[in-house]
């Protein structure tokens, strides 16, 4: 069974885009909002059109034996300060789990920027009925960008916006 879906969370950020720009593309930022689940990880970053990135980590969760866990991606586009298009391949085991195209628009705005995360995923192998695979991904996606807001603010305090 192969299953395609397509999900965006838009988020504001208290900086300029530029700064948010740098937090893809400076790998010393990156790996502090930027990381796999589990221990022993280990990540290669190459920002630029033909470059990726490949990330390894074992996780061990409640119950279940340590799984294998690898990240490999391949960006298409890098559009001045406003644009990120990559595609990556989502592997455990040893076994394709995803892939996905995501686009990453950034927009400047009064106050900081808005980023827009568009994510049209294909699911290779589902778990189980695969009913929960689009729930796990955009969960996943949603804490990367948490991690993401915390990697722009050092010290300063978080503010809410709705």
């Amino acid at each position: 069974m192969v299953r395609h879906d397509t999900f965006t969370i838009s988020r504001h950020l208290d900086v300029p885009p530029g700064e948010v720009f740098r937090a893809f593309a400076d790998t010393t930022i990156r790996q502090r909002w930027f990381r796999l689940p589990g221990s022993g990880a280990s990540y290669e970053h190459d920002f630029r059109v033909g470059g990726g990135e490949t990330a390894r980590s074992t996780f061990t969760g409640l119950d279940t034996a340590p799984e294998r866990l690898a990240y490999r991606s391949r960006y298409i586009d890098i559009a001045g300060t406003h644009r990120i298009v990559y595609g990556y391949e989502a592997v455990v085991d040893d076994e394709l789990r995803w892939t996905s195209l995501v686009t990453v628009r950034l927009d400047a705005e009064a106050d900081g920027t808005r980023l827009d995360w568009t994510e049209q995923v294909t699911f290779v192998k589902c778990t189980g009925d695969g009913s929960a695979d689009l729930a796990h991904l955009r969960g996943g996606s949603v804490l990367r960008l948490n991690g993401l807001d915390a990697a722009l603010r050092p010290g300063r305090p978080r503010q809410h916006r709705r």
